[in-house]
């Protein structure tokens, strides 16, 4: 491979594109062979420590506490470039990213398209000659996504970087790619996305529906929120009601506090108790626990996978669903099992149930959080950017599942996605939060 060239390595879910790169960076081995994983882009394995609420509770920042600006720094110094045009191209990045109102932002309060951004320039900044990213654009709004593009095209040709993109989705690629490479059959790839089966759609919609004990068809209410971390206003005089029913999709760019407000719903940020919010007819903070809430929202979220470190089998991680755990501390029983196999079924993977979590794909993991967020027949649907990582056919099906789903009585949706073409046809709200600078 010349410098300077653009090759996209595209393919399904588990279609080896993870192990032609490991072999690749195998032969390459050079230092300066920098390399993102999806993984990396939650932070999988560079944050041991990490818990799903952590964002949420400033309890656990100090003095020692790292900051964008802080890691940023450090990574530039050590490449030993530290001149003006090394700076200037310093500063590009952060323009390019809108990074500049971020650097003094603590780096485990990052929203998690903001966490990408950050990824991305940490890498970008450590000056190397070839990048190897996997599925860099998810998880970023568009004008993020038009701008690492560009940023990427100019650093090829300007810096001679040789640069890998791993993608799932074809309409992801680049036009300036000098080569595509398909881990599966071309033809195959680009064919019709499967579709739920009419037999699995009429099971789904003849699924008994749990008991339904509400006396309001008030799912959520909230009167003028706001939230604040530090001298950051996140959220300002929300007002918002979702009502039995409805299918919600909430949009807005990164940073904008998407993920804040279904924390305040999903039970997971203690700033919920000084707000004026409603869940199911019950005011918050009026006597009901966490997990007479959690047991009837269905949840999956970036900041669940970045959380999910636990080495389990997959029917395991799916069968802490029915507990609201994260890792599973008690054996499910029998009737249990067959109910996490019977969602697994319906996904398409219940040749996972006993393959452990942390040795799948990207792609298969998504899957196996999805069946889950629904393995409990939930009331409420929280699904924060479901579809990162899933190739075209896997997005189809969840599409489908989502889409039937919602047309049994009792149940509501609330979806978030930057791509709207993600958005199943069921959705008849639309809430869009702007960022508060």
């Amino acid at each position: 491979m010349e410098k300077g060239k653009t090759i996209a390595i595209v393919g399904f879910n588990a279609s080896g594109k993870t192990q032609f790169v490991d072999k690749l960076r195998r032969q390459l081995a050079s230092d300066r062979v920098r390399y993102m994983a999806f993984c990396d882009s939650y932070g999988l394995f560079t944050d041991r420590a990490y818990y799903l609420q952590q964002r949420w509770n400033q309890h656990d920042i100090d003095e020692e506490t790292p900051t964008v600006g802080g890691i940023l720094e450090q990574t530039f110094l050590l490449t030993g470039d530290d001149n003006p045009e090394r700076r200037n191209y310093q500063q590009r990045l952060y323009r390019l990213f809108a990074m500049n109102d971020e650097l003094d932002k603590y780096v485990i309060l990052l929203s998690s398209g903001e966490l990408r951004k950050y990824q991305l320039v940490k890498q970008l900044l450590s000056h190397p000659s070839t990048l190897i990213l996997d599925n860099p654009f998810i998880g970023l709004d568009a004008e993020s996504r038009d701008s690492l593009r560009n940023l990427l095209y100019s650093l090829v040709k300007e810096e001679h970087l040789t640069l890998y993109i791993l993608l799932t989705k074809p309409e992801d690629i680049p036009e300036y790619v000098d080569e595509v490479i398909y881990s599966t059959q071309k033809e195959l790839f680009h064919s019709n996305p499967q579709s739920l089966s009419y037999k699995k759609e009429k099971e789904l919609l003849n699924l008994q529906t749990p008991i339904h004990t509400s006396t309001s068809n008030l799912v959520v209410k909230m009167k003028d929120v706001g939230i604040r971390y530090g001298n950051r206003q996140i959220l300002e005089n929300l007002n918002w009601e979702i009502h039995e029913g409805e299918c919600w999709s909430l949009s807005g760019s990164n940073g904008s506090g998407k993920s804040t407000l279904l924390s305040l719903i999903a039970a997971d940020n203690p700033q919920a108790y000084a707000c004026d919010i409603t869940l199911f007819g019950n005011q918050r903070g009026s006597g009901e626990t966490i997990w007479d809430i959690k047991r009837r929202i269905g949840y999956v979220s970036p900041e669940m996978h970045r959380a999910y470190k636990h080495n389990l089998p997959a029917l395991q991680v799916v069968a802490s669903g029915l507990k609201d755990t994260i890792g599973l501390y008690v054996r499910p029983n029998e009737a249990e099992r067959e109910q996490c196999m019977w969602w697994m079924r319906l996904f398409g993977i219940e040749e996972l149930a006993t393959r452990s979590f942390m040795m799948m794909s990207s792609g298969e993991q998504r899957m196996v959080l999805l069946a889950r967020a629904f393995v409990k027949d939930p009331e409420l649907l929280i699904l924060d950017e479901p579809m990162h990582g899933l190739d075209l056919h896997n997005q189809q099906l969840v599409k489908d599942i989502i889409e039937t789903f919602c047309q049994r009585p009792h149940k509501s949706l609330i979806f978030v996605t930057h791509y709207p073409d993600e958005l199943p046809p069921c959705i008849d709200h639309h809430l869009t939060l702007t960022k508060i600078h």
